[in-house]
């Protein structure tokens, strides 16, 4: 033995020639648990612990739900049916003149009848009011003044009807690439945002939009500069937000519907 050992003697000794050798200490043991689980006969804790002779077969992959026609119709989608749009084929002749020819038309839209409710009400108004000013003038014979009226009248008849004809030729149009507003009767004006700009999309409804289906559509875009992005009194605000997130998303469901997909063009 080397004197500079410091294990000192015995060092070497085997660990069977030790009669203390693998002496445990009965108060550091802790209690003995059964090779079993303890909690055997609690049906919240049944489940058997797993062994290496356990074989789990882990090439099962995940299967995707299917569904059939019928129990697609029958899915509760907010309380009633779902409603699409219907996809038309051809543009109006106003609106056929803004496309160019590789541009997939998907549909326009009138703004909703509610965009007249204020010329309307107005001209209503001034029939009424102008009409028993014009009787009651008649009645103390001043005839200069019920011509002012009946000028005054037709002045606002004729402001109400261009507002009807600016309603009609005002359109929201969508294409497989951007959204458009067309307005005015004789200075035209043209709005557009493409669909690859616009970052995000919400329409808002009142409580009367809600009763009478319309809505405001607002657009966010990239750029600072938007020539689009309010559009006000829309109908069907709902199916035409989806309308144009299925476009934004979705290119292909839509080709399919109209069945002008790609590989049919080619062929």
């Amino acid at each position: 033995m080397d004197p500079g050992d410091p294990r000192g003697e015995g060092a070497r000794r085997p660990q069977d020639d030790d009669d203390s050798f693998g002496w445990r200490d009965p108060a550091g043991d802790g209690p003995d648990y059964p090779d079993g689980d303890l909690f055997d006969d609690d049906p919240a804790y049944g489940r058997r612990r797993r062994s290496a002779d356990d074989v789990f077969d882990e090439t099962d992959e995940y299967q995707a739900p299917s569904f059939t026609a019928e129990e697609l119709e029958g899915l509760d989608r907010g309380g009633g049916p779902r409603r699409f749009l219907p996809l038309e084929d051809e543009p109006t002749t106003l609106v056929a003149r803004y496309l160019f020819p590789t541009e997939r038309y998907r549909g326009e839209w009138k703004r909703h009848w509610i965009h007249l409710a204020k010329p309307i009400g107005i001209g209503a108004a001034a029939t009424l009011i102008l009409g028993y000013l014009a009787g009651f003038l008649t009645k103390q014979n001043i005839n200069g003044l019920v011509t002012v009226a009946v000028l005054i009248w037709l002045g606002v008849i004729s402001w109400v009807a261009w507002e009807v004809f600016d309603w009609y030729f005002d359109r929201f149009i969508l294409t497989n690439k951007r959204v458009m507003v067309v307005n005015g009767i004789i200075t035209r004006k043209v709005a557009m945002m493409p669909l690859l700009r616009v970052t995000d999309m919400k329409y808002e409804q009142s409580a009367l939009g809600r009763m009478l289906s319309y809505g405001t559509f607002v657009l966010e875009s990239a750029g600072q500069d938007q020539a689009l992005r309010e559009v006000k009194h829309l109908p069907n605000p709902n199916e035409l937000y989806l309308r144009v997130v299925e476009e934004m998303y979705e290119p292909q469901a839509v080709e399919a519907r109209l069945g002008k997909d790609d590989e049919g063009d080619d062929a």
